[in-house]
């Protein structure tokens, strides 16, 4: 199989793993995710692996913790491995995988241009206006309240505090996604995150203006 082959029968991988998926980490999120990744790779011009790029965009939620109840990426790896996807190259998607994932003060900055993309990639995802439609989608699902009148704005929590946390939505804004656009790695994802930051922060003022 070619390498569009093969990204294409990824596409139909994640899109039966996400058919009934309602918190935000859908298909079209996965999609999201390649097309922003498509875009830094293309504006940063940098010597990259697309191909690496665009399979670890599609998979990287396939193992989420908050999604699927699985050990090892054993589903990142069964669609590698029956797709004959080469160790070395296989290894390296999964590493961008571990890499990838907001982990409070744990996060790590990625050591490869490809796992700097995806991370960026995915950030930018998380903020703007699909990152307000994907965290009150998340909220809902998961029973949080709207927003308290105490907004939890403590970011500076371990990752396993992170994993516990059951604050209301609009404090999630405060603990995470305010604080994306100091941890992108690529000047375009760093361009742009400010810009979808913005308009976050235009949408708390708008929402503490109704809600007072």
């Amino acid at each position: 199989m070619t390498e569009e082959e093969i990204v294409l029968k990824c596409k139909e991988y994640i899109k039966q793993l996400f058919e009934n998926d309602s918190t935000g980490h859908d298909y079209n999120h996965s999609i999201r995710v390649l097309n922003n990744a498509i875009n830094i790779y293309q504006n940063e011009q940098v010597e990259a692996n697309l191909f690496i790029i665009q399979l670890a965009s599609l998979l990287h939620d396939v193992d989420d913790y908050k999604l699927f109840d699985t050990v090892d990426y054993e589903n990142a790896r069964k669609f590698l491995n029956e797709n004959n996807i080469d160790n070395n190259l296989s290894n390296k998607i999964i590493q961008i995988i571990s890499e990838v994932p907001f982990k409070a003060k744990d996060t790590i900055t990625p050591k490869t241009i490809e796992a700097k993309i995806v991370q960026d990639a995915d950030r930018l995802d998380a903020i703007g206006a699909i990152g307000i439609a994907r965290a009150f989608a998340y909220g809902g699902k998961h029973n949080r309240q709207l927003y308290s009148k105490h907004a939890d704005k403590n970011n500076n929590i371990s990752f396993e505090e992170y994993k516990k946390s059951s604050s209301d939505t609009i404090s999630h804004f405060y603990i995470k996604l305010l604080h994306l656009k100091n941890l992108m790695n690529t000047n375009y994802a760093k361009k742009e995150a400010i810009r979808r930051t913005d308009y976050m922060i235009s949408f708390l003022n708008e929402f503490y203006k109704e809600v007072d």
